[in-house]
């Protein structure tokens, strides 16, 4: 029997598909070793390919597996992908890793019109000592009232849950406005750890010079300690987007 915990550390992180902003550098490697330092037992990720042929091509140091099993090696023995985007020369999407089993994953399609494709991805984490824990990695559209369609698709899978069980919810919510605090605490009962420890959602975008709150972390039945911005080098060179990272508590 697996000893029982009662923290699990949450890391929340674009990727930006490997590359730095702007589309510069491919720097998934530097990446790996970073998203390594943080010791999370659950790392939720943004715009991660599945494949992409032209890419592999290109770059000498392209992995042969996936970004998001490349990611994850040999420190999350789980990871769950729920592609959103496909074209021809291959796919992004969402993806989970966990150093927890995950028992069961669904992704859903949040899309509303054009080509903009986004998705929902729910993951059931057994921890020891718990029932199931249900991490949604989320990347909302770029327009408002997509957002708030997809916003009230997000609280429909959240009302669906048991109500007394452990839920976090991170990623990017694209929210620059920010509507999103309002609907997801009346809709399902959620709080924004950053919001709720230090009184203002995070600032992560763009990641040298962040001025806008687009990435979040909304927990339901846990408690949440020490939220920090990983906004120091190499965060800031790694991505367009700031990483988020939390303790919970169970």
């Amino acid at each position: 029997m697996a000893t029982p915990l009662d923290t699990v550390r949450v890391l929340t992180v674009n990727t930006h598909k490997g590359f730095t902003a702007l589309n510069r550098r491919f720097i998934l490697p530097e990446l790996r070793e970073a998203v390594r330092s943080v010791g999370a037992d659950v790392v939720f990720l943004q715009e991660v390919l599945g494949t992409h042929e032209k890419h592999a091509l290109r770059f000498a140091d392209w992995p042969n597996v996936s970004q998001y099993e490349f990611l994850a090696d040999s420190i999350w023995t789980d990871f769950a992908y729920g592609r959103n985007a496909v074209y021809p020369d291959g796919d992004h999407g969402n993806a989970l890793l966990s150093k927890f089993p995950i028992s069961q994953y669904e992704n859903l399609d949040v899309s509303i019109s054009g080509p903009e494709r986004r998705g929902l991805l729910h993951s059931v984490l057994q921890v020891p000592g718990h029932d199931n824990l249900h991490a949604i990695c989320v990347h909302l559209g770029l327009r408002e009232n997509h957002r708030q369609q997809q916003l009230r698709l997000l609280c429909d899978l959240i009302d669906s849950l048991p109500p007394d069980a452990p839920v976090i919810v991170a990623g990017d919510f694209n929210d620059w406005r920010l509507k999103a605090r309002n609907v997801l605490e009346s809709c399902a009962g959620l709080y924004e750890v950053f919001d709720r420890t230090h009184g203002e959602l995070a600032k992560t975008f763009p990641a040298r010079w962040p001025l806008l709150r687009l990435d979040r972390i909304y927990v339901r039945n846990v408690e949440a300690r020490n939220p920090v911005i990983l906004g120091n080098k190499p965060w800031s060179h790694l991505s367009d987007h700031l990483p988020l990272a939390v303790e919970l508590k169970l």
